[in-house]
């Protein structure tokens, strides 16, 4: 039903859509410069390789001249390996760990810290509780940049992990349009359309529409995502663009976890259940509504200074009925021989947010000293308020029933009473900010970037019965330099410090003081092969008080257990990065990433995060076959552990440590496409083809689940 309501809204639409473009004039000569000039997300991608960057810096500077390591992952690799998702995006740099304690929940990490800066267009504040939430669908956007590293001075938040920039669609003046149908493992079925042109001289737009809904390897899991963006650019002078765009985004969950599998026994055997296995009931649901919109107004206030103003509106609307495993007698643990010993229990969750935020910026460049030398200053609001609420079911039974062994559980258990334990949260987040950023050009080589920001932050409200209040003021420095050795390399250092406030409560349930720190980088970039370039980088960053999860507590005001943290004395990581992207041979695109760092002065996190990453994707087009193009990627991590606990008195090895261990693995993915015409396409993918058994994450004690097993994807593409 969902996927046919999605193919009648896209047939509509691009209807729509190709009446008005074909009545559509020639782009008038001043009206198109003007969109060009100031709109560098029209640019049309080729390969793996980006020069231009919207995430580090607000100044005009390309990825080479950026004084940090910085991914792009372009539209064409999405494309490649069927990336329909942010998280399977997000996996293939190398960067950036994905960490899925859940299926509808997950978390991220980079350098060894978690990472909860994630923008759109460059505007957005820290996640909500440090997470995601429901499947993220990635038809919206143009590529991703990740930037590694703390990005005080763009974001406000100086976390010492990395910034994500989902770049969003924009119209283009050329007409072009495309289907995408898809099918895949697990009855899989998706359907993309993107049509995209110039209406009038001066004005063009753009219209995305999606339809997805498929099955799982887990048992009882299903998701529908459908999604509608439209976008304008409408030129009223020949010096001034303004960008309007709207998007909403559905998804819809059946069978989704709260918490997860438990990985041991009482006795400290791991327990291996199989991948399918769910601890979901069959009523189990998770809803998450997005609607944002947005304004951009750029103009031009001379031949070297622009104006940018940029507002971003975001509606959030969640709502689940959960199901949660936890141990009855945690000493006990799973019995060994039964698999008893697990207690379920519901809850209803519902989450509203409302975000707000304003930036308004001036760019330009001026001569001093017989160099140009280039500034930009602006401020920032923005306001994030949300609420939520949990309920549970104490008088019924319903809300705590016992459990079978995992092995023997098909999610058949009584719907709940919700009308207990009435919990929430009620908040609102306010963030103030200037900034300035230059670059001077001491000589044609050598460039000295150095800037600050300046932030307020305030949060007022309870949060299941904690007062949240909070008034924190910090200013944010940066310091850059780049040097070009020759045309084609460049060496660069930058030092900042670091500053984020953090929401997690402790085991008195009382807010984590703010994480602290400094962060320096110093690499080299270098130009390859007329088509790549090679970025390799090494740092060293000290944080302190970093939250760490500290167990499990019995929440006094729900009455329910609850995760809580403790703030790490101090954690330090330094390593290395390298990335080789773009064209590395003639018909051979690719982007290929290593991360290698140690992370101390924690065993916790020591332990349970990956330290050496590769990220690797290569597609190759034959010189002589230019309609066939087939290529590899491959994921490795290595090993993770978690310390668990003691085993308990009841069995013979009383006293040994439980550890919970997933030994390094890597996926290997495959992908082969054929372009029959210029209007035909088709691409198949296979996923996993070692079939690799693997723990998402071990995150979080005592709970995790499998990875996906073997897939296959068959899409189908038109152009017109």
């Amino acid at each position: 039903m969902h996927t046919v309501k999605a193919l009648s809204a896209i047939a509509l639409g691009m209807a729509a859509a190709g009446i008005s473009i074909t009545v559509a004039h020639a782009a008038d000569p001043q009206t198109y410069e003007v969109m060009e000039r100031l709109q560098i997300t029209g640019q049309q991608q080729s390969g793996y390789l980006i020069e231009e960057q919207e995430s580090a810096t607000k100044l005009d500077i390309t990825v080479k001249e950026t004084p940090q390591m910085v991914t792009v992952i372009t539209s064409e690799e999405l494309k490649d390996f069927a990336l329909h998702d942010l998280n399977s995006a997000l996996e293939n740099s190398a960067t950036i760990n994905v960490e899925q304690v859940e299926t509808d929940r997950t978390y991220f990490s980079s350098r060894g810290f978690e990472l909860n800066n994630f923008q759109v267009d460059g505007l957005g504040l820290p996640l909500i509780n440090s997470n995601t939430h429901g499947r993220m669908d990635a038809a919206l956007y143009d590529r991703i940049e990740v930037v590694h590293g703390a990005n005080g001075v763009m974001t406000g938040v100086g976390s010492p992990a990395a910034t994500v920039n989902l770049i969003r669609k924009r119209p283009t003046s050329d007409f072009r349009g495309s289907v995408n149908a898809t099918v895949s493992s697990w009855s899989g079925k998706r359907l993309e359309g993107d049509v995209s042109g110039a209406f009038t001289d001066s004005l063009r737009g753009r219209l995305v529409v999606v339809g997805d809904e498929g099955e799982s390897y887990l048992d009882r899991y299903e998701n529908q995502t459908q999604v509608v963006y439209g976008v304008i650019d409408y030129a009223p002078t020949a010096n001034t663009l303004i960008t309007l765009g709207h998007s909403e985004h559905d998804s819809d969950t059946d069978g989704n976890m709260w918490g997860a599998l438990t990985l041991y026994y009482g006795d400290g055997t791991p327990t291996d259940f199989d991948r399918s296995t769910n601890i979901a009931a069959d009523w189990s649901t998770w809803v998450v509504k997005e609607s944002r919109s947005f304004v951009d107004i750029e103009t031009a206030l001379s031949a070297h200074w622009n104006l940018r103003v940029a507002y971003n509106r975001v509606r959030t609307d969640e709502d689940s009925f959960l199901f949660y495993t936890y141990l009855g007698d945690a000493a006990a643990g799973l019995d060994p021989e039964t698999g008893l010993g697990l207690v379920g229990y519901g809850s209803e969750y519902d989450l509203d947010d409302k975000q707000d935020t304003l930036d308004a910026y001036v760019s330009g460049s001026f001569a001093a000293f017989g160099e140009r030398h280039e500034l930009v200053f602006g401020a920032n609001y923005a306001r994030l308020d949300y609420t939520d609420m949990s309920l549970y079911d104490f008088h019924t039974g319903n809300g705590f029933p016992a459990m079978p062994a995992l092995p023997d559980w098909n999610g058949n258990t009584p719907f709940p009473e919700f009308t207990d334990g009435l919990a929430g949260s009620e908040i609102d987040n306010t963030q103030k900010a200037v900034y300035a950023q230059a670059r001077f050009s001491i000589n044609a080589d050598m460039k000295v970037l150095v800037g600050g920001r300046y932030n307020e932050f305030t949060t007022d409200g309870i949060g299941y019965g904690v007062d949240q209040s909070r008034d924190d003021g910090q200013f944010i420095p940066y310091f850059g330099v780049t040097y070009d050795i020759s045309d084609a390399t460049t060496v660069y250092a930058s030092y900042t410090e670091t500053f984020m406030a953090q929401n997690q409560r402790d085991a008195n349930f009382e807010r984590l003081p703010p994480l602290t720190g400094t962060n320096a980088e110093v690499g080299v970039k270098m130009e390859l092969f007329e088509g790549a370039m090679l970025s390799a980088a090494y740092f060293d960053t000290e944080q302190k008080d970093l939250a760490v999860a500290d167990g499990t507590v019995m929440n006094p005001n729900t009455g329910v257990p609850e995760t809580v943290y403790r703030a790490a004395v101090g954690v330090n990581s330094t390593g290395f990065e390298a990335e080789l992207a773009g064209e590395i041979m003639p018909g051979l695109q690719g982007s290929i990433a290593a991360t290698v760092f140690d992370v101390d002065g924690d065993d916790t996190v020591e332990d349970y995060t990956p330290e050496q990453l590769f990220r690797g994707s290569v597609t190759y087009t034959p010189a002589m076959m230019e309609n066939l193009k087939f290529g590899v990627s491959y994921q490795w991590q290595d090993s993770i552990s978690r310390f668990q606990g003691l085993v308990g008195d009841m069995y013979a090895n009383a006293g040994e440590e439980i550890i919970t261990s997933q030994d390094a693995y890597g996926r290997l993915n495959l992908m082969a496409s054929y372009r029959f015409n210029n209007a035909w396409s088709l691409s198949l993918n296979a996923n996993n083809v070692t079939d690799e058994k693997y723990i998402n994450s071990l995150l979080w004690p005592t709970q995790g689940y499998y990875g996906a097993e073997r897939n296959y994807s068959a899409t189908l593409t038109f152009l017109f």
